[in-house]
């Protein structure tokens, strides 16, 4: 009876609270509620720390390069185009980059953004494929903490972001992971392209160095609205998420920084013989 109550309550609160989603989402696919998306990512988790590895532990890697070759440049093509919806739907537009507040109407740039935060949020359950390919490859020293945990939280919070308050100043970080991704994903592409053409990837360095420009860009960001006066945005926790967000990952990047390249724990091999390219 007390278990039966409990539920009874739960479900009341359920109801409570997403009777004040954005009706514009009804019926689009994963926005029914949070449970498929949480599905997914535990699955995801799942196998990628416990069943992949003991599957493939005495298996041969797979041999993946003409896949992830398309596959990364495909993610170039879907950042490219998310980053220009991104910008057309408010960010170079309508936006102050100070307060904007989410446009819940139906009007062609309302709804433009809608389908751009959602495609977006979508592109993050694609993302999960890098460390799926890092287990059937055996490259198990790269299915770290950091790595899981980024791709697990993304789509996770983001189901709550699109479901309520899809645009205004939380879109801004998306904007610039989607820059950042055009990047990162060229740099994969052309590695999984092979060694003749691992000479054009001189700046991987650079790649951590935008990865922390992004996530103080994003931390500053959202801090003005704790200085702003009277900012109406519709969800101040989901700006505190985002401020913490990008303040952890700021850490956890400046620690990966620090053993990566202070430390000379992930140089390249010639580096740490001593040996240079040049010689």
């Amino acid at each position: 009876m007390a278990f039966s109550n409990l539920t009874s309550k739960a479900i009341l609160l359920y109801d409570e609270w997403i009777k004040d989603a954005d009706p514009r989402l009804e019926g689009w696919p994963l926005m029914s509620s949070p449970f498929p998306t949480t599905f997914i990512i535990g699955t995801y988790i799942y196998f990628v720390t416990s069943l992949g590895p003991k599957l493939m532990e005495n298996k041969k890697p797979f041999e993946l390069r003409q896949i992830m070759t398309f596959y990364n440049f495909s993610v170039v093509a879907l950042s490219l185009y998310m980053t220009y919806e991104f910008l057309m739907s408010g960010w170079a537009t309508e936006y102050s980059f100070r307060c904007d507040i989410v446009d819940y109407s139906r009007s062609p740039t309302a709804l433009r953004m809608v389908r751009t935060c959602w495609l977006y949020f979508f592109s993050k359950f694609i993302e999960l494929l890098d460390t799926i390919f890092f287990v059937l490859r055996k490259k198990n020293n790269q299915v770290t903490f950091l790595h899981v945990f980024h791709h697990s939280i993304m789509p996770w919070t983001w189901w709550f972001g699109v479901k309520f308050a899809a645009g205004g100043l939380g879109t801004f970080h998306a904007l610039l992971n989607c820059i950042v991704h055009v990047v990162m994903y060229t740099y994969y592409g052309i590695c999984s392209l092979g060694p003749a053409y691992h000479k054009y990837l001189w700046w991987k360095k650079y790649m951590t160095t935008i990865q922390l420009v992004q996530f103080i860009m994003i931390t500053v960001h959202i801090g003005q609205i704790y200085i702003m006066d009277d900012c109406p945005y519709q969800y101040p926790i989901f700006m505190f998420i985002i401020w913490l967000y990008g303040s952890m990952f700021l850490v956890l990047f400046l620690h990966f920084w620090y053993h990566a390249y202070t430390k000379g724990q992930r140089l390249p091999k010639m580096a740490r013989n001593g040996i240079s390219k040049d010689q």
